[in-house]
């Protein structure tokens, strides 16, 4: 089941290019729930939804997914957990690239995971708005698992991690907001049940930069979800971040991105300058 926010209050489930409406679905089901203090409750009623009957979602309201403003499937997680370096060509991309000033490789074993400000959520509608035009901004791919009840993982989204290079840490460049963009929606794990298997791309402005699968990540989900697990309690909503491949690349005002996840779906972001 792919679940998404859309049009500023709306939940959907999309299917065949349609979005169902089931906001008032989904707010039956949390209203008998108990909720942790930070608990999403939208990712908190998915085993619910994904076990009523298709006739039961598809009974509200329906649009073309073209005609809606999607939004973060996830509105405001508790914490963005976000892998280093977890490709190993990206590792070589950054230790030659002159951006990154010949710095050493970051990985798991080496630095953690490390945190991206809540604050920084956005979805694919809102695009991104450069804070800093004088200095490089950089787009990265990422698969994001979204975590669920019992520190499970719920299901998987598109993230890119919005990056203002510099030398300040990578979490202050990383959390800006708007720049954690995650969507289209979430795509659950009783129907993706592979995440190992899943194809990430990425174009800017029509060409290719970015191809690869997450078979190619040095720590995959299940390491990463085991990981942050010995440091943090993971709630219903909280996000990780696994990672980006080599092709990482500058972004300026009028580009247009578009990512892509097999099983998951497509999703365009505009780029533009920054309104205080």
């Amino acid at each position: 089941m792919k679940i998404c926010r859309y049009d500023k209050a709306r939940v959907g489930v999309v299917e065949g290019g349609i979005v169902y409406d089931v906001t008032s679905v989904v707010d039956g089901i949390v209203a008998g729930m108990t909720l942790g203090e930070f608990d999403d409750p939208l990712v908190a009623a998915i085993p619910a939804l994904c076990a009523l009957p298709r006739a039961t979602l598809k009974a509200g309201g329906e649009q073309p997914v073209a005609d809606v403003a999607l939004l973060s499937p996830v509105r405001r997680p508790s914490k963005i957990l976000a892998a280093p370096d977890n490709y190993k060509a990206h590792l070589e991309e950054m230790r030659k690239h002159p951006v990154a000033g010949g710095r050493q490789p970051s990985t798991l074993q080496k630095d953690g995971l490390f945190l991206k400000a809540s604050s920084s959520i956005a979805g694919p509608s809102q695009g991104i708005e450069l804070r800093f035009p004088e200095r490089r901004t950089d787009y990265e791919i990422e698969l994001v698992a979204v975590i669920g009840v019992a520190g499970s993982v719920a299901g998987y989204c598109i993230g890119l991690d919005i990056t203002l290079r510099g030398s300040e840490e990578r979490s202050l460049r990383k959390s800006i907001d708007g720049y954690s963009i995650a969507g289209p929606w979430i795509a659950t794990a009783d129907e993706l049940r592979d995440p190992d298997t899943i194809d990430l791309m990425l174009s800017l402005n029509g060409t290719i930069r970015q191809h690869t699968s997450a078979s190619d990540m040095l720590s995959n989900v299940a390491a990463l979800v085991a990981y942050a697990k010995q440091f943090y309690t993971l709630n219903p909503g909280d996000l990780i971040f696994t990672g980006t491949p080599s092709g990482v690349g500058q972004i300026q005002a009028g580009d247009l991105i578009e990512a892509s996840a097999s099983g998951i779906g497509t999703m365009h972001v505009a780029v533009r300058a920054y309104r205080p």
